[in-house]
């Protein structure tokens, strides 16, 4: 018995949806085992690139990849609910329809991609090996190109790229020549290229000339290997020993003016803590996000004096985030920041926030430390403390420590590579370029969600693209230490207060991505725009 119409839709829109879905898996491991989510995520982008590659018009194929943009968002960024549902209090049913409404946005994205890879570049069962290779080149640079774009539009929002799913495959390997963006495209690309293997008959035997784009692909993929074997940086200096904190402080109770004493207190005893016999003394502890939740001049200045005391005491460095409120020619700056400091810095220094290491956060989050023009609305409806912060400058000098040069970025900063590689590079009077990256970020919003280990999954690709080691010290997890080669080499337990002791090595010498940034992408996926559009146009006119 035939089908509907209306039911094969139906089905198609329900299939479509699950493969959303599970292609949301596999932004970090769990429930997916991390073998497997490069695989994966080749095999549920092939589901988009043939439904929409084959779609009987670009209207059809915007929808069909609007639904499994929708899925892949809805469920990969599950955990903003928590945030303003749990810690926001934003009643349930309102905070669902802010994390769909997202979604919603989101796959606008990919629907377009869809749209305009099916317009310009059509793909037929009966297509020439040259028109299945254009098609699958337009499709990938399409996807890729809105990847770009959602990273830049509206000051960004680009987590769940589809690069990052990469991590621990083969096509990593390019990281440090064409960045996530140009992952984006090859993953794209492999992706298309398994879908146009795909045949209506089950009778139909692969033929070469469906097997050119897939050939090529895996040829790609596969230079990922050797590509990952070279060692883009070399050691500098000797191993810095730093200490790295996560205090675990519950998230209810993080802004709490009545719990800030009890707060400090858990941060100064893991500060104090000695090593653990045959572990060296930290050169430099690392405290995460906003470890102060008050600005630097409302503390009482006997507390600065014991954390400056502490320094001194274990004749070490100490670094913390935490909110600065300065004057800067006759007005009131605030900003998100780090701030380091030893036992000799002056105590004027920390009441001012004008110590000689600091750094002020750069890429600021919409709605929650600055409210963009018509939202105003929207905040009121939210108990969390948001602020209208300033952006630090483009290149800030990194932390010199231990002979080692340490460039810190907070919370989502990292989401950003070009915003990173400023520090990477000599400084205008020929100082040194950052040897360390450090991450500290309080991701207690968020509970013990996939949002921790999709950024940790983040952080590692970052050290790929950079080929430079990565800490993070976040305050209930994941707090962790990543070389310079993306893999983890410690890491604490997330919801649970602790230190992590780490020897890192720092490194020097720049990626052709720290070079040039995302240009290098850009251009590579322009071209194959230009190349597999005039393909389509010629094959029409014939």
């Amino acid at each position: 018995m035939t089908s509907s119409p209306r039911g094969r839709i139906l089905r198609g829109a329900a299939g479509l949806l699950l493969a959303g879905a599970v292609h949301a898996l596999t932004f970090s491991p769990g429930p997916l085992p991390g073998w497997a989510l490069a695989t994966t995520q080749i095999l549920m982008l092939a589901i988009a690139a043939r439904v929409t590659l084959y779609a009987p018009s670009a209207k059809q194929a915007w929808a069909r990849g609007w639904l499994f943009g929708f899925a892949t968002y809805a469920l990969g960024l599950y955990w903003i609910f928590i945030s303003l549902h749990r810690y926001g209090d934003l009643s349930a049913p309102l905070s669902v329809a802010a994390v769909l409404a997202l979604s919603a946005f989101l796959a606008l994205f990919p629907a377009t991609a869809s749209a305009l890879a099916r317009r310009y570049a059509p793909l037929s069962p009966d297509s020439p090996p040259s028109r299945i290779l254009s098609s699958t080149l337009a499709w990938a640079a399409m996807w890729a190109a809105f990847e770009w774009l959602r990273a830049v539009l509206l000051t960004g929002f680009p987590w769940l790229n589809i690069g990052y799913a990469q991590v621990d495959g083969p096509i990593a390997g390019w990281a440090p020549l064409l960045g996530v963006h140009g992952m984006a495209f090859l993953s794209a690309f492999a992706a298309a290229a398994v879908a146009s293997l795909w045949q209506p008959s089950r009778k139909a035997g692969i033929r070469s000339r469906h097997a050119l784009a897939a050939g090529i692909a895996l040829a790609l993929a596969a230079a990922g290997w050797p590509l990952s074997r070279i060692d883009w940086s070399s050691p500098a200096g000797d191993p810095l020993n730093v200490r790295l904190v996560q205090g675990n402080i519950e998230q209810s109770q993080k802004f709490d003016p009545a719990l800030l004493e009890q707060s400090l207190i858990r941060h100064l005893d893991l500060t104090a803590m000695p090593p653990a016999p045959g572990v060296p003394a930290p050169q430099l502890v690392i405290l995460p996000e906003t470890v102060l939740p008050i600005f630097q001049d409302q503390l009482d200045p006997r507390i600065w004096d014991t954390w400056r005391g502490l320094a001194a005491q274990r004749n070490t460095v100490i670094a913390m985030g935490v909110p600065l409120h300065d004057r800067v020619n006759g007005r009131d700056r605030y900003t998100n920041s780090v701030v380091g400091f030893d036992g000799n810095t002056p105590l004027d220094q920390l009441l001012t926030g004008s110590t000689a290491m600091r750094y002020d956060k750069r890429h600021l989050v919409p709605w929650g430390e600055y409210v963009p023009p018509g939202f105003h609305w929207f905040v009121d409806m939210l108990n969390i403390p948001l602020g209208d912060f300033d952006r630090g400058a483009r290149r800030q000098t990194p932390f010199a420590v231990g002979g080692q040069h340490i460039a810190f970025n907070i919370c989502y900063e990292d989401l950003f590579g070009p915003d990173l590689l400023p520090a990477l590079q000599p400084g205008p009077n020929g100082e040194p370029g950052a040897t360390i990256l450090v991450n500290v970020s309080n991701l207690g919003w968020f509970g013990d969600s996939w949002a921790l280990r999709q950024h940790l999954q983040i952080g590692r690709l970052r050290t790929i693209e950079t080929a430079r080691p990565m800490l993070t010290s976040t305050n209930t997890g994941i707090t962790a230490a990543i070389d310079a080669k993306g893999r983890v080499a410690a890491q604490l337990a997330p919801q649970q207060a602790g230190v992590l002791p780490v020897a890192v090595q720092g490194m020097t010498g720049l990626t052709p991505y720290a070079r040039f940034g995302d240009k290098t992408a850009l251009a590579l996926i322009g071209l194959a725009l230009i190349a597999a559009v005039g393909s389509g146009r010629k094959a029409r006119r014939r």
